[in-house]
């Protein structure tokens, strides 16, 4: 099998801003979402982005046969000794919405100082041929940044609002969507595992 845009992958998520970045990055490829397959979302047991990541990628591959991609990714706060990391998008429990994450971070970041907020954004990609892949290619983004004291902008999703990006001097959510995919955690991952799909010419 070659990484051709003739192959199609699935992806391993039910998130809808993912997904549209995902396609958006990947734009010469058919990627297809695994709820085309009416593939549910795994629970997420790993207490790593590598870990989860994998997880999501097998389920994906598995269940619909074919290659698949996923990605495990969250912000990464050095003031909360690096929470919410894994458990971002149920930070605020389960089913938490975007805006409940994002208040619960304002809420707990709410004493520390500007120059103390700094958070990263990662994101780690994994790419398997088969749900038996037994040398997944797995690579990894990460976009620094610090967090605001109040959101700002409404383009992205997740975090996006609150998240400086210091070379643009304004919110995520605030850049255009062309704009956030050449800085991001999940871009700059995507580039790398597409670049070594290419070299590993499966």
């Amino acid at each position: 099998m070659t990484f051709s845009n003739h192959q199609k992958i699935v992806l391993a998520s039910g998130n809808a801003g993912k997904i549209k970045e995902i396609q958006a990055i990947l734009s010469g490829h058919p990627i297809v979402p695994q709820s085309l397959f009416n593939v549910a979302e795994v629970e997420e047991t790993g207490t790593t982005f590598v870990e989860n990541a994998i997880i999501k990628a097998r389920n994906a591959a598995l269940h619909c046969g074919l290659p698949a991609i996923a990605d495990d990714s969250g912000l990464v706060v050095d003031a909360l000794n690096g929470a919410p990391a894994v458990y971002s998008a149920r930070y605020a429990g389960v089913g938490a919405s975007d805006n409940d994450n994002t208040q619960k971070l304002l809420h707990a970041l709410k004493e520390v100082p500007e120059e103390l907020r700094t958070a990263r954004f990662v994101c780690v990609m994994v790419f398997m041929e088969h749900a038996d892949d037994p040398l997944p290619l797995i690579a990894q983004g990460i976009w620094e940044g610090r967090i605001l004291t109040q959101a700002a902008g409404s383009n992205g999703f997740g975090y996006d609002p609150v998240f400086f990006v210091p070379e643009y001097g304004c919110a995520s959510a605030e850049l255009s969507s062309e704009v956030k995919n050449s800085l991001s955690h999940r871009g700059i991952a995507l580039k790398k595992l597409t670049d070594a799909i290419k070299a590993r010419e499966i």
